[in-house]
């Protein structure tokens, strides 16, 4: 099966892939019961990986498809129309194991470990995060010291999406100096479940909300890996986080762009049979704006995939592309979850049910809008980059700057009159934020301009919706607010008190 799949050209392998999904998926099994359950059936994932979908990310002289984003997020997307979770699966896989091991692995370990994928069906995953420091994650105290051939390496981490599942993990550890203090950089290690003195236990297994079929949990790290297992730099360890993370976030739009077209074909197709007052509902104005709104989303996510199959391979060096990378992931996981509450409302009663796609949809949508980063966190990060930049060419117009600047040089132009104001004092964290999410959809709706050819009524309708957003965004900065939470809230605040 694998030598047939490296030999197809992607569209008949995409093609057959989807409808492969589709089987499984609508035919042979009912996925709306199996959503409930804890974890992928064994037999029912076997199915799938059978496939070789994780082919597209290893390169050709190990047995794969070669590194080619386009192919990767060609899967994501397929995946992704018939579960989120399934492609979260995948892009864990992808952009937090495989990519990197490709990128700055030895070589005899890419070749072992890619093996296991390509016959065996094996899946990696990545650790960084810890209970004290989720985001902080130069304060990591999983650490490691040199021993005899290898590294020892000790913590604890939580919050990996395939904890207890995956055969392989990519750990990150900062080195200890000989009075144990922890230096700075960071370090990334591979390491071989199937090997007892690389074993990582699950101390706990989180009862997630969402994204039941990926298991998340505490594990507990005390391995010895041979030194050949530790990536290699090109400067520093640190760098080499930036650019995976920045390639990862980059490729989220290949699990979105499946999941909101899966969204939009659902409401769509719901509008037109459900029939009120004599009338097919998609004639009521209120549902045209809902559906238009899943529509810009669809669009704007089109464009962050284009732009990702061009910047985001492998063989560039991703580390300082943050503004592009953090608008891509912020805005692309709030299209995802406001396109899934308008699917839940279009649905009625319906979807408020956890095996109905809106339903379902609502929940597993929501955390993508909090891991690789907190959307406020990364929005707060894209004002701050962009101020900077506007400092260094002594420019203080926003729309002046941004028509200047090349990811938004084509698309200011349709937004002077939102962004057309002076930014020329300190800025407050909230009005960062707010600002941030002006900016990237500014920046954004220039990688949909960069379509040529692409669909004009879906770039008008999305311009609209772009425009509504910045308007209201500009509003808020106007608004002034300062309102801090008062902790003495309880005093003279009992309603029973006054009647």
């Amino acid at each position: 099966m694998s030598e047939v799949i490296e030999q197809l050209d992607f569209n008949s392998y995409i093609a057959g892939f989807r409808k492969h999904l589709y089987h499984i998926f609508r035919e042979k099994y009912d996925y709306n019961k199996i959503s409930l359950n804890r974890d992928f059936p064994a037999d029912f994932l076997k199915e799938i990986m059978d496939h070789k979908p994780l082919a597209v990310s290893i390169p050709t002289i190990h047995g794969g498809r070669g590194v080619s984003v386009k192919e990767c997020l060609g899967v994501l997307s397929a995946a992704s129309y018939e579960s989120l979770a399934l492609s979260l699966t995948f892009g864990i896989n992808i952009a937090l194991f495989l990519e990197p091991l490709a990128k700055y692995g030895d070589f005899d370990v890419q070749h072992r470990v890619f093996r296991e994928f390509i016959e065996n069906n094996a899946m990696g995953g990545l650790m960084i995060t810890e209970k004290a420091y989720g985001s902080d994650a130069l304060n990591m105290k999983t650490s490691y010291q040199p021993v005899d051939g290898g590294y020892k390496i000790k913590g604890e981490k939580h919050w990996q999406g395939l904890s207890g599942v995956a055969n392989f993990w990519l750990v990150t550890a900062r080195k200890s100096n000989a009075n144990g203090d922890l230096i700075r950089d960071i370090d990334f290690f591979v390491t071989d479940d199937s090997n007892p003195s690389q074993h990582i236990s699950v101390l706990e297994r989180y009862n997630n909300l969402g994204l039941y079929a990926i298991p998340y949990g505490v594990n507990t790290i005390d391995v010895v890996v041979p030194e050949e297992q530790k990536l290699t730099p090109e400067s520093t360890g640190i760098k080499l986080m930036l650019d995976m993370l920045h390639r990862s976030r980059l490729q989220f739009p290949g699990m979105g762009l499946g999941f909101i077209k899966r969204l939009l074909d659902e409401s769509m197709e719901h509008c037109q049979k459900r029939m009120v007052g004599g009338v097919s509902l998609n004639n009521n104005d209120s549902v045209k704006f809902q559906l238009a709104r899943i529509q810009a989303a669809y669009t704007i996510c089109s464009g962050m995939c284009s732009f990702s199959v061009g910047n985001s391979g492998v063989e560039h060096d991703l580390a300082t592309l943050s503004i592009e990378a953090n608008s891509v992931k912020a805005l692309v996981t709030d299209l995802m979850h406001e396109s899934a509450q308008i699917s839940l409302q279009l649905s009625g009663a319906n979807g408020y049910r956890l095996d109905h796609i809106a339903g379902r949809s609502v929940i597993d949508s929501r955390p993508f809008q909090v891991f690789e980063g907190s959307n406020e966190m990364l929005y707060a990060q894209i004002a701050e980059g962009v101020l900077k930049l506007m400092r260094k060419s002594k420019e203080s117009n926003l729309l002046a700057f941004l028509k200047a600047y090349k990811r938004t040089n084509l698309s200011a132009s349709y937004f002077r009159t939102q962004i057309d104001f002076q930014l020329d004092g300190p800025l407050s964290q909230r009005d960062a934020v707010t600002l941030g999410r002006m900016i990237a959809r500014v920046i954004c709706f220039q990688f949909v301009l960069e379509m040529n050819g692409y669909n004009e009524q879906l770039v008008e309708i999305t311009r609209q919706h772009i425009v509504m957003d910045l308007i209201m965004y500009n509003g808020q900065l106007n608004a002034g607010n300062n309102a801090n939470p008062t902790f003495d809230y309880q005093e003279n605040s009992d309603w029973m008190d006054f009647v």
